[in-house]
């Protein structure tokens, strides 16, 4: 099966000996590294070695069921960006509902059908891997994201982000909440549709201002805001003015700083690559350089300065 390849590893959680010894067999079939636990307690004391790529889930086990074995990796074992599949024999919407309150990203029907479990597989595997590339990217960039559901409980955080929480005396741990303001400015239902027409929202603590921006919403339902730090404005507000650049042509150059290619940012800012090659030629005109490392010299010393 393509797409699923033998780098993959699968924790199946499940007291049945039969569901386990008929899982295991097709999942290592597909070529997939596969790990068996017949309780929670077992699931936690195995991903403290070894964190899974997805977890199968039986919902309903003896002494802890699978929605506490869910919320435990999830919260307390260092799975949280692990999807997690519950598997049960009962499909009435309260399970439904509980699969997905304690973090789980599906739910399939016991007898599994095979075909149909490998190819929600396949999807959550390739949705996980793009989540974590893009935080990981997040992080090494130096973005101040935070993460959250609609409710305005913290999903993860940046370190960046989390700085500059703390600078204001915000709690930014997961579980932890943000402020009221903050939630029912840029996420009540009853606001505006847009991020756009929501604008932005500045909080200010312990002297310390910070604007709250709320980006596009995830596909997986979580809500993306960015952290500005007020007394500086973000990255691309302060290349736009220390070199007199729009601030499309500052998002140009903070990517280049960044050591993505052209066909790098026409991806991440949506623009064709010839319209990055039209902004970084007046981006060097500007700036009085000839080349991209002259340009992202100069954008590092605005940004890193004290």
């Amino acid at each position: 099966m393509p797409d699923l390849n033998v780098m993959t590893h699968i924790l199946v959680v499940d007291d049945s000996p039969e569901t386990l010894t008929m899982l295991t067999d097709a999942l290592s079939m597909e070529g997939m590294n596969v790990e068996v636990a017949t309780s929670g307690r077992q699931a936690f004391g195995l991903v403290e070695n070894n964190i899974p790529d997805l977890v199968l889930m039986d919902a309903m086990m003896p002494g802890i069921d699978g929605f506490e074995t869910c919320r435990v990796l999830k919260s307390e074992k260092g799975c949280e960006d692990v999807p997690v599949v519950f598997m049960t024999g009962f499909q009435e919407s309260e399970h439904v509902v509980r699969a997905l309150a304690s973090g789980g990203v599906d739910f399939v029907a016991k007898p599994v059908i095979l075909d149909q479990l490998f190819a929600r597989i396949r999807v959550h595997l390739a949705n996980a891997r793009r989540a974590r590339s893009a935080r990981k990217a997040l992080d090494s960039t130096g973005r101040r994201i935070v993460a959250c559901d609609p409710a305005g409980v913290i999903l993860w955080v940046t370190p960046q982000a989390g700085e500059l929480m703390r600078r204001a005396g915000l709690r930014c741990d997961e579980t932890a909440r943000l402020p009221w303001e903050i939630t029912d400015a840029l996420l009540s239902a009853d606001g505006p549709d847009t991020a756009e027409s929501r604008g932005v929202i500045r909080f200010s603590r312990g002297g310390v201002d910070i604007d709250f921006r709320l980006l596009d919403d995830a596909e997986n339902g979580e809500r993306l805001i960015r952290l500005v730090d007020a007394s500086r404005g973000s990255d691309e507000e302060q290349l736009a003015q220390a070199f007199g650049l729009t601030l499309r042509e500052a998002e140009v150059l903070l990517w280049i700083t960044h050591g993505k290619s052209n066909k790098e940012i026409a991806e991440i800012l949506q623009m064709s690559p010839r319209t990055v090659n039209k902004h970084l030629e007046q981006i060097f005109v500007k700036l009085a350089v000839e080349n991209r490392t002259a340009a992202a010299t100069m954008s590092v010393r605005i940004l890193w300065r004290d």
